[in-house]
């Protein structure tokens, strides 16, 4: 059982809805039971949204935790594509109208779920996504860092099975990217670099940058921008009528 927390939207019977899988960033880190504006705002917009509490996730033990969100790349997405079929299986989510929106590792969790299952979710948004590892490891060569974050990543087929941008062929669903110019916590490559091989494949891509910002984007009217670019980017997607709220 993967623990994690659903959000309805206002006034819903909770059935047959446009659903949002939303893992959160990290993979060090959980979601909590608090007010967090990214699921009130597709709830508002009229999706129903799921943040699971993946293993990989920190507060649930060791066991859980397994090698962190990277090395057991495919249990912690496996758990989030699960919690899609979850959303299926109860009724709550219209099988053609799931999507997945994360950002940081959620955005990387969102684009290797349509690596590992091509197909699940009808569109993909990514904030601030990891897509490469070995990148995000030889980023940091010379900072002091270095060592920590390539025991995090660690060597061998993971790194190479379980970076979407080396995997881009298999993504066969419209994607929308996110990322700020001045990201110190995954560098803007890692979209560019997501962008260019999709386009390369084929692929349906949208990248939008944002001049000045960090990993964050702490620029209330570019997260404005950014909210209503997914809401549109989504219902464009999957054919969406839902009247927002």
């Amino acid at each position: 059982m993967i623990p994690g927390y659903l959000t309805l939207p206002p006034g819903s019977d909770g059935k047959n809805l446009p659903a949002i899988v939303l893992p959160r960033g990290g993979p060090d880190a959980r979601d909590e039971w608090q007010f967090d504006w990214l699921p009130q705002f597709f709830a508002n917009r009229g999706y129903a949204v799921l943040q699971p509490n993946y293993r990989g996730s920190t507060g649930y033990g060791a066991a859980w935790f397994q090698q962190n969100g990277f090395k057991s790349w495919k249990t912690a997405i496996g758990d989030v594509d699960d919690g899609g079929r979850w959303l299926v299986k109860q009724g709550i989510a219209a099988q053609d109208k799931m999507a997945i929106v994360g950002w940081s590792y959620g955005g990387y969790a969102a684009l290797q779920s349509a690596v590992l299952d091509p197909g699940l979710f009808k569109a993909v948004a990514a904030v601030a996504p990891v897509t490469d590892l070995q990148m995000l490891v030889d980023r940091e060569i010379g900072y002091t860092d270095y060592k920590i974050v390539e025991a995090q990543i660690g060597k061998g087929p993971h790194v190479i099975e379980g970076s979407p941008a080396r995997n881009a062929g298999r993504i066969k669903v419209p994607v929308i990217l996110f990322h700020g110019d001045l990201d110190l916590n995954v560098a803007i490559e890692q979209s560019r670099t997501m962008a260019s091989r999709l386009k390369a494949a084929d692929g349906n891509v949208e990248l939008v940058e944002y001049k000045g910002l960090d990993h964050q984007l702490d620029d209330d009217q570019v997260r404005t921008e950014m909210l209503d670019k997914i809401d549109t980017f989504l219902r464009t997607s999957m054919n969406l009528t839902v009247a927002a709220n």
